[in-house]
This record gives C-alpha cells, structure tokens and sequence, in this order.
C-alpha cells in the first residue's frame, strides 16, 4: 500500500475500475495522492503488478462489513452427546432414545456413544449391535444416519442429524 510498493511500473486502476495503463509506481502514488485516496497493490504476482487507486479504509470497512452478513447467516449446529453401555435395561434405552428424538425435533444433532468396559472391546459388534436397534426405534423419519456405527477404542459412535425438510 503507497509507500510500500517496492516495484517499478504498475498496471493502475482508477477507483471507479477504469483501467489507467501501465505507469510508473511514483505517478500511480502522486495520482492517488492528488485524489487524497490510496494506492493499494491488488494482484502482486501479475505482471506487470496490478494497483489500484481507491480509500483503502472504506474497503476495509466494506470488507469486514460483509464478514459479519456472512456470519449471520451462518448455521450454528449443536450436537448432543448420549453416552450408552451394552447392559443397559430396554426401559433406560429407551428413556435415552426418548431425550434423542427430542434433540432431534429442535434441529440438534445428537452423537451416541457405547462404552466399552473390559473384554467387551473385544466384541464391539455388541455396541454396532446396540447402534443398530437405536436407529429402528428412532426411525427413518425422525433422524437421518449422518455417520454409521464405528469403532473408536474404548467406544462405538454414530452420528444422527435431523432429515432435511422438504421445500
């Protein structure tokens, strides 16, 4: 920017995108300087370089101003975590499934997790298992599999997600 451009000839640009030609990088400056803006440097590996003649604050500020509209309409996902054993009793499973769907229903992703303990990691087929029934009770309407059961040291996951609403 101004002073810090280093090269000798520049391909300038008037701020209201008119393409003034290749010059020499002090004329670009005094222009810029006459039009009391700045000369930012654009595409610094083009050659020639391409600058431009423009209010480098207002840029920024247009810059961050459409950062912030981005982040708006940002979606903001929270994902629930239910933690399950292999032993567990119908009805606690289905206390847990009960809690699931209610994560679902306000747009919340929700993470299962069967624990592990002992020589059950030796037959984590038991938590796939486990996973498995979790879905059929859910239901196709109510979740979406975003991630089938797998394996994950002392735990076997799945990821459940909301099904997308039809427009």
């Amino acid at each position: 920017m101004n002073q810090d451009i280093t090269v000798s000839e520049v391909r300038c640009m008037a701020e209201d995108g008119k393409e003034i030609g290749i010059i020499p990088r002090v004329a670009a400056f005094n222009m810029a300087q006459q039009e009391g803006l700045d000369l930012v440097l654009i595409a610094p590996q083009a050659k020639p370089p391409v600058a431009k003649i423009m209010d480098y604050g207002k840029y920024r500020y247009q810059q961050e101003k459409r950062a912030k509209e981005a982040k708006k309409k940002q979606k903001n996902v929270q994902v629930k975590e239910i933690k399950l054993t292999i032993k567990i009793a119908e009805n606690d499973l289905n206390y847990k499934i009960k809690h699931a769907i209610a994560f679902l229903e306000s747009e919340k992703h929700v993470k299962f997790r069967v624990f592990l303990k002992g020589r059950e990691i030796a037959n984590s087929a038991a938590g796939v298992k486990l996973l498995e029934k979790v879905i059929e009770i859910i239901g196709e309407e109510t979740a979406t599999v975003e991630r089938a059961p797998f394996a994950e040291g002392r735990f076997v996951n799945m990821y459940l997600v909301p099904p997308k609403k039809k427009k």
